[in-house]
């Protein structure tokens, strides 16, 4: 039965494109296609025109909200507190039955607690991309010193030492303002059992959270596009920053056999990079040019671009240092009927099996990295045999039937 729906986002995959903005965009079409009186409204940063709180993108059903959190700590709004007024009226204008929020980073967290006072009978479904609940850290559960350790779990004085600015109590008190306003929820979504468990164990009623993968849309897969040099093409494909690998993967090229290294090609496909640090990019410019005859830097990618990139390569890797929850990347290679090489903690562990659809290689060690890259440049037959394995992952409609019913029960 059709519904009147509200997809919220904490970006435009037009201006950002990260996986939980395109998630979120893909799950609104979906409700469309599925009958929906469905409507998208992403967080920018983007300026209005006479300081509106709300513009439009494409047409009507798709809306900027011109907004953002001031206090990164409590994920709340101050300055902008005044636009919450706005929000509301739009939630009594367009009066929907349900709302799939994606996120309330840079969004304001208070939004939770907004929606259901103006609309108490509408259900109201979270999505958890990451842990930023959980952690201060941007979300990473990752220590905040130098070596950027794994964190395993979270508590106040675990958190006062990666922030001695903030006392104990400080964030006791941060995890009841959160948990506070997660009150409002009806129902949570996880997209990894791993995430799920990691908030089960911070606070959130196991029986509230559900895990349902993000859904992707079907594709053909088209023959693969041999190159005549023969070469083994992996790619890596998503943003590029400190905590997703990319250094872990060059210095595992640097290590190869430089016999083996040639019978190789890296092609990477990512954005933010020029938005790094100095010390990061100067780290990744003097890897670059110690590889610049197997890797390549294609830049940003549009996501009609994907099944292009993906028909000409073999592998695709994630050597991501932190937990990541459910790297869109992977669903993607997947339903491309593309293995995987992926770091062996998180959902990339949980997501690719070993030896069935990906290898697995032990996290943050470009060794362990190299070795593997060795495996399946000496026996090209293994990638052949991983590929049989591969089933498609979860389609955007299946998604769309199981949020469903999680929304009827």
């Amino acid at each position: 039965m059709s519904k009147k729906v509200l997809v919220i986002a904490h970006g435009h995959p037009e201006f950002n494109k990260g996986g939980g903005e395109q998630a979120a965009y893909q799950f609104y079409k979906e409700c469309l296609s599925q009958g929906d009186d469905a409507y998208f409204l992403a967080r920018t940063a983007v300026e209005p025109h006479g300081g509106a709180a709300f513009s439009t993108i494409k047409n009507e059903r798709e809306m900027l909200f011109h907004t953002t959190h001031d206090d990164f700590f409590l994920f709340s709004n101050i300055k902008t507190r005044h636009l919450w007024g706005d929000f509301a009226d739009l939630l009594t204008q367009l009066k929907p039955e349900v709302i799939y929020c994606h996120h309330y980073f840079l969004l304001g967290i208070e939004l939770l607690k907004i929606i259901k006072k103006v609309l108490p009978n509408t259900k109201l479904v979270l999505t958890l991309h990451e842990y930023y609940a959980i952690c201060h850290n941007a979300g990473l559960m990752i220590k905040s010193g130098e070596d950027k350790k794994l964190c395993f779990e979270s508590g106040p004085r675990e958190c006062n030492s990666c922030f001695p600015q903030k006392s104990p109590g400080d964030f006791f008190l941060r995890k009841q303002y959160i948990k506070n306003c997660f009150q409002w929820v009806d129902s949570f979504i996880a997209p990894s059992a791993f995430l799920r468990q990691r908030y089960i164990d911070w606070g959130i009623a196991a029986e509230q959270i559900h895990v349902i993968e993000n859904g992707q849309k079907s594709v053909d897969i088209p023959p693969v596009n041999v190159k005549n040099d023969a070469k083994v093409r992996i790619a890596y494909i998503g943003q590029i920053n400190p905590f997703k690998g990319i250094d872990v993967l060059l210095e595992a090229m640097l290590l190869l056999p430089l016999e083996l290294r040639q019978q190789c090609l890296i092609e990477i496909h990512g954005a933010n990079f020029t938005t790094q640090s100095d010390k990061f990019k100067k780290k990744i410019y003097k890897q670059l040019r110690s590889l610049s005859d197997v890797v390549r830097m294609h830049g940003v990618y549009e996501p009609h671009e994907l099944g292009g990139i993906l028909q000409d390569v073999n592998w695709v890797v994630v050597p991501s240092i932190w937990w990541e929850n459910s790297p869109m990347v992977i669903q993607e290679a997947l339903s491309h009927g593309k293995p995987l090489i992926v770091s062996d903690i998180g959902g990339m562990k949980e997501k690719v099996e070993h030896n069935v659809t990906g290898l697995h290689f032990r996290s943050r060690s470009a060794v362990s990295l190299a070795e593997t890259l060795e495996t399946i440049l000496l026996d090209k037959s293994i990638e052949a045999k991983l590929v049989k394995n591969i089933a498609k992952p979860l389609s955007l409609s299946e998604s769309y039937k199981l949020t469903n019913q999680l929304v009827n029960h």
